[in-house]
């Protein structure tokens, strides 16, 4: 195919000109060994993952770089439990753990929640995540409320970044070019990405960094015919909008035998251009001629990460890890009427839709005894921002409110061994709020070791999810519209319960699997819902109301044998959402979804060439919803449920690794959705206030290949 070849004849050309005069650290040149990984995530000090009396999950730099991700999205896709939702009109990518979205787990990045239009920590854009300076990232799954605060309710992913180097330079340019489904040129289709890090030992104790990263989205064309179709036919502009990143990163780390010290700046800024596809011909009739018009806009999100972080002991006294965080995110609108032929904007309007600025401070002081059988922990956690967002800011109705809210949180656990068997970590969290009342939270988790080298671990955990800003401050009236946010909302309660079942068996250098079994319940009441409150005309309210049901069971085997690894695993869930007003045994009934996933990788050693194949299954799912009844609608009848259904679908992923020249050079080919899906049917929406219910779920824009080749300049 020749968008095929145009690829690998970029990315080849783009780097030829580059030469190397040092060897390099091959990222996936041996077979990930997950037996041996060390986490951070919700410990008291980092420790490898089989110590840690938490069940955390890790995907590696190398299976980072086997799936060729370039974004938090990329990765996560082939995650059990998992589901991406991308929303091709918003650009964006949000996320499904255990059913719910995005706003009742946290993204961490080495810790801290990163800001975004919901506050810290909860419902980020996953496209907007690079992983260029990635050193893992880890999963916990359940209600994370004692250690990571409001919002950890169905868990936590912490993505944990490069701090240092063996080298004294690492200079690591890299080029990626890839097809948006069957689209590609270097002009106008395809997806270019471009970046540079650069990481410098100054002294045995001092490390610096930087990098650049550039992606260049061109947009999914689809049967759409782009910005300069000038015809009143509903194709111009784009399936998805196109989208052009930058992303900086800085990094100085100072470390010695008692403490480290490190800076971290993060600078991201993100264009996507929404070409409206209603174009009106404005037809001058004297002249026969025309002049096509179209209302257009461009969508300019920027972020600023500032993190200064120190750890280490004091004395013989305790342990400290302190955080101080500013960040900043603001989105810029630039809506104009555009004349196609003549290429002119006119009527520009400029105005910020959504803000946030924020400080974030987080401290964990340990280890006050000395002691092998007990260990204590006590911590705050302080947050600060002051913003405003509106969802709904293309209906110019929307008026945002500007508020500041805090949070102010301490809590303390302990970690105590009862025997060589049996250790107990019991927590607790008072949350306060100047909006909210105190909230609580309290966990116990537990690791029982048995014999031949059975590990069983329980977590019992709470977590609320607090309301946002479009929850309490949303005010759209007008005459066709009355949507309105509720200032006495409380905040939802969720609950976990889990048992995970794992053993590994090593039977020699060659050889060794792990078998990972895990069982959960999870609750969540004072669910928040946008409800009608009167029929006409149409007005909307969020309130407290429902209550959901989670039950899952989830299987997953590691195995190493040589130079084949492989993995296999399967979840099965049940779903119950006890609706408000609803007639009583219509909607309680048990929903069931699944899914599968599979990887498989092989190293040839002679030529030291990787192949990986990825697969994920992921089952129909089902929900209620409502549908109107025939004839007039009378608010006093009880709403008409239905069982809705989302179709399955399965992603399939291949990838070839080829380090060339002694490992100083290496190219990555793959195939992204081998299996060409584009999107599903489904029938689980309701719909909004505002819009009408669809009748698909956009999942992918079909089958793309990429290539990625990277030199690797590196100076002991």
């Amino acid at each position: 195919m020749m968008f095929v070849k145009n690829i690998f004849t970029a990315g080849f050309f783009t780097v030829l000109g580059l030469q190397v005069q040092a060897q390099q650290k091959d990222s996936i040149s041996t077979i990930n060994n997950p037996l041996g990984e060390i986490v951070i995530s919700g410990q008291f000090s980092p420790q490898s993952v089989n110590k840690s009396i938490y069940n955390v999950t890790v995907i590696s730099r190398e299976m980072i770089d086997r799936q060729g991700g370039n974004n938090l999205a990329d990765v996560l896709n082939q995650t059990l439990n998992i589901n991406i939702i991308p929303t091709a009109k918003t650009g964006k990518s949000g996320v499904k753990l255990f059913g719910l979205g995005s706003s009742y787990f946290k993204i961490l990045v080495d810790n801290i929640p990163l800001i975004n239009e919901e506050g810290f920590g909860s419902g980020s854009d996953l496209t907007q995540i690079n992983l260029d300076d990635i050193a893992q990232i880890e999963i916990v799954e359940g209600a994370m409320g004692v250690d990571y605060g409001a919002n950890a309710v169905t868990g936590i992913i912490n993505i944990i970044t490069k701090k240092s180097s063996q080298y004294k330079w690492e200079i690591t340019p890299s080029v990626q070019e890839e097809s948006v489904g069957n689209e590609y040129n270097l002009r106008d289709k395809g997806r270019h990405i471009q970046s540079i890090k650069v990481g410098h030992k100054l002294s045995d104790n001092l490390f610096a960094s930087v990098s650049y990263i550039h992606n260049d989205f061109k947009g999914f064309w689809d049967d759409r015919k782009g910005q300069y179709h000038a015809v009143d036919d509903f194709k111009r502009g784009y399936s998805w909008l196109p989208k052009n990143q930058h992303n900086v990163k800085a990094l100085l780390n100072y470390y010695n035998d008692h403490y480290r010290v490190y800076y971290k700046f993060e600078f991201f800024d993100e264009t996507m251009k929404d070409f409206n596809d209603n174009v009106s011909m404005n037809v001058n009739k004297p002249t026969a001629t025309s002049n096509p018009i179209a209302d257009d806009a461009i969508h300019n999100p920027q972020r600023f990460f500032h993190l200064l972080n120190a750890s280490g002991r004091v004395r013989d006294a305790f342990n400290f890890d302190a955080s101080f965080s500013y960040q900043k995110q603001e989105t810029t609108v630039d809506r104009y009427q555009y004349r196609i032929l003549s290429d002119e904007k006119f009527n520009q309007r400029q105005y910020v839709t959504e803000s946030r600025d924020g400080f974030y401070s987080k401290g964990l002081f340990s280890n006050f005894i000395n002691n092998d059988k007990f260990d204590f922990q006590a911590g705050y956690e302080v947050s600060q921002h002051k913003g405003y967002s509106s969802s709904l800011e293309n209906l110019k109705e929307a008026i945002p409110v500007t508020k500041t809210l805090g949070s102010y949180d301490f809590f303390a656990s302990s970690e105590i061994v009862l025997s060589d068997r049996l250790s107990l970590r019991p927590g607790y969290r008072a949350m306060t709020s100047n909006l909210l009342p105190t909230q609580h939270a309290a966990s116990l988790t537990a690791k029982y070791l048995f014999n031949q080298g059975y590990e069983l671990r329980g977590h019992l955990g709470m977590s609320p999810r607090l309301p946002n800003f479009e929850e309490l401050y949303t005010y759209m009236v007008d005459v066709n519209h009355d949507i309105q946010g509720n200032e006495n909302l409380k905040a939802e309660k969720g609950w976990s319960a889990s048992l995970n079942l794992k053993k590994n068996f090593i039977v020699d250098e060659t050889f060794e699997m792990e078998n990972n079994l895990s069982v959960r319940a999870l609750l969540v009441s004072d669910f928040i819902e946008l409800i009608q409150m009167d029929s006409s005309p149409k007005n909307y309210k969020f309130e407290n109301l429902d209550k959901y049901h989670n039950y899952s069971f989830t299987y997953n085997n590691n195995m190493r044998f040589d130079n084949l690894t492989a993995g296999i695993g399967f979840t099965y869930a049940g779903m119950i959402k006890e609706i408000y007003k609803s007639p009583k045994g219509t909607t309680d009934k048990m929903l069931f979804s699944g899914q599968l996933n599979a990887n498989i990788g092989y190293l040839l050693p002679k030529t030291n060439t990787s192949f990986s194949l990825f697969f994920k299954y992921n089952g129909p799912e089902y929900k209620f919803t409502t549908v109107a009844e025939s004839g007039p609608v009378d608010p006093t009848k009880p709403l008409v449920y239905v069982k809705g259904k989302q179709n399955p679908y399965s992603l399939l992923d291949i990838t070839v690794h080829q380090p060339f020249l002694d490992k100083k050079f290496s190219a990555t080919v793959g195939v992204r959705n081998l299996l060409n899906v584009k999107e599903t049917k489904t029938s689980t929406s309701s719909g909004e206030a505002h819009s009408a219910a669809s009748s698909t779920q956009l999942l992918a824009y079909g089958t793309s290949v990429f290539v990625k080749i990277q030199y690797f300049l590196n100076f002991k």
